[in-house]
Formats: C-alpha cells, structure tokens, sequence
C-alpha cells in the first residue's frame, strides 16, 4: 500500500507537478496535506486523487492563517496515522511535510525540494523581516520549528534531492546523504507545440511575483531599452510586490497574470528570450520549459540555473543582478544566433520519461 504526502494543496507550481507525475505512477495511492483549497489551481489537478486533509484544515484554510500558524505544523503532521502502509513518498518543501505516525515496517521515502527556506536564512517570497513585529514572532517559531525539522529529518533514511543545489542543502541541515532525481518537465509536449510559433521580439518572464526574482530589476531593464517585456504570473500571500512591480514598469512591459499551459508554452515559443534572475534557485522549471521551447534563457549564474543551463549553448549567465548588466546580456542574447535544435535537446534531460524511469529505479531499491 502506497501513500503520498504533501505540503498543501493551493498553489500550482512545480512541487505540484512533481506530486501529479507520482499520481500517474501511483493512481491508487491517497495524498494526505495539511490542508486543500477547493476549486485553486492545485485542486484541479488531483481530482482523480483521493485527498485526505488534516483535522486542522478547517482553521488553515481562514484568510491564508496556514502561514502564520506555521507553529502548528509539529501539531499537523503528528495527527496523521500512515502506519497502515508500506511505502509513503512525501514531497516536502516549506511546509515540512514530515512527522507523521507510521510502523516500524513503513519505508518513507522524501522528495525534498527544498529544506524550508524561511528556517535556514534563505531568500523567500515575502520578506517577512521587514516587519518588527512579524520578524520577532517569525525568529520565536522558527526555533522550535528548526527542532522539529531536524528530528523528523533524522528519522527518515531516504532521502531524494530535485537538484545538486539542493542536495547539498538537505546534507548541511540534516547531515543526510540524498539522490538528486531532477523534476518532471513537460518538455516532449512543450518541444512538439513549439513547431506551430515563430519568434516575436520580446523577453519573457514566468515566475510568481515576489521580491526575490530579480523581476524588479528586469522591468528597470526593459524600461531603459525600450525592450518589450512579457510577464506571467501573480502575487501571493500578504505582499504588495505585484502592485510595485506594476507600478514602475514601462509602456513596453505587459503583466498578462496566470495563464494556461497552452498560452504559457507559446509565449516560451515565441519569446527571444527567457529570463530567470533568482539568486539561489531550488532548481527552477520554468528555464527547462523555456529551453524546451527551443528559447535561450538569460539566468543568474548561481543555484539549480547552473544544472539545467549550458553557457553560451543554451543561454546567457550574469554574475549580479545590477539593472546595466542585465540591460547588456539582454541586448546581447537578442543579437546572439541560437540553435533552437540544440537547445531543446538539452532539455530533455528532464524530461518526465526521465523522472519516471530515475524515480522506479531508485524505490525499486528501497523495497529491496
């Protein structure tokens, strides 16, 4: 009997898609999460799945509380009781997803994303230091929740990075040796749509709307060349990043939200390039799809980019995200000629075929 575990069930990004590539592998197998919004982006792709919530969804679910009640999590995943089944795969981020009741016979395996940013100093979506009041309660949870990580952490043997990155991160915080499997992309799908679209000049952006995307530097950017600037996605949680970013940017910058995956792999199509300026990137999908597309990405030169991106062959690396660096690498990727074949071709490194036949091998060596 197999079981999955997730963070929570709001958000779709590539967390998600690494749970729904192990729905497919595992079509009988319940997710259990600490909470699951209705009718949310996530929601929508597990509606073949059986979703158990955790007694405590009710109250994590009021108005985002699920982010300050992160003092809970220890409460949250201690409730649950997986000891009826043989195997548990837990995908875990922010969130922990760890903790939980099984029997001495369980295997649990972890696919970690990354061990929670906001308890180890690196850069998170919201800047939650900025606020006295919230830095002072943040540092007094994020104690007792560095305790639980470790001891839930030091309980589980088996241990799956998505990136180089991140493995080295689970090893200093855990001091646990770890397999990178890289996570699922669409790339097969991705590469075939992309023979419909020719290239438009503009640069495109996908990513959600936080601070520590180097977005606001990329408008700044496109403003001084006059450069067209395409950027999908939005805002989360209690921030008003969206509404700055929108705010400073130009007559050539256009904010198109949340889009399908069919309008998303066409504006990776027909972009002349794709940009990524997070400065630590757990292992960042978006540049896989990019590529898939056959469009260069211009990325900064540190985190999951240096995995996935070949310099010069499938895009461009800036050492910082200073407004006239990012300014001169746009203007030169634009003027560069690409090999569209090549690039795509890199991508399939991470493809989901990829996933899936790295991911059988390595829990048929678990079960044995």
């Amino acid at each position: 009997k197999v079981a999955l575990v997730h963070d929570y069930i709001k958000d779709a990004g590539g967390a998600e898609r690494v749970l729904l590539q192990l729905t497919k592998l595992f079509p009988e197998a319940p997710i259990y999460t600490s909470f699951c919004v209705k009718g949310s982006a996530a929601h929508s792709m597990f509606k073949e799945s059986k979703i158990i919530e955790s007694f405590y969804a009710p109250i994590l679910k009021i108005w985002r509380l699920y982010s300050p009640l992160r003092f809970m999590l220890p409460v949250i995943w201690g409730s649950m009781d997986l000891s009826e089944y043989d195997l548990v795969i837990t995908s875990s981020s922010n969130y922990i997803a760890r903790g939980f009741k099984v029997s001495p016979n369980t295997k649990v395996v972890v696919y970690c994303h990354t061990p929670p940013r906001f308890l180890y100093g690196l850069k998170t979506g919201m800047d939650w230091r900025k606020n006295i009041v919230i830095r002072i309660y943040g540092h007094l949870i994020a104690h007792f929740l560095r305790i639980f990580d470790y001891k839930s952490a030091s309980k589980i043997d088996h241990w799956i990075a998505n990136s180089e990155n991140v493995k080295g991160r689970i090893y200093k915080h855990y001091k646990k040796e770890s397999n990178v499997i890289y996570p699922p992309c669409n790339t097969e799908n991705i590469i075939s749509v992309s023979r419909k679209y020719k290239k438009k000049d503009y640069f495109f952006i996908a990513s959600r709307l936080v601070g520590s995307k180097g977005i606001k530097e990329a408008i700044i950017a496109a403003n001084k060349l006059k450069a067209r600037l395409v950027i999908a996605g939005a805002a989360d949680g209690f921030t008003l990043v969206e509404k700055d970013l929108r705010g400073m940017a130009g007559p050539t910058v256009e904010f198109v939200g949340r889009v399908s995956d069919d309008r998303l792999w066409r504006l990776y199509s027909e972009a002349v390039g794709f940009i990524a300026l997070a400065k630590d990137e757990d292992f960042g999908m978006s540049v896989v799809e990019s590529q898939a597309a056959g469009t260069p990405v211009l990325a900064y030169k540190g985190g999951g980019f240096l995995e996935s991106v070949v310099e010069g062959k499938t895009g461009l690396f800036i050492k910082s995200v200073d407004v006239e660096d990012i300014a001169k690498a746009m203007e030169k990727l634009r003027s560069k000629k690409w090999d569209k074949k090549l690039i795509q071709k890199n991508s399939l490194r991470f493809s989901n075929l990829e996933f899936n036949k790295n991911i059988k091998s390595y829990l048929k060596k678990v079960i044995v």
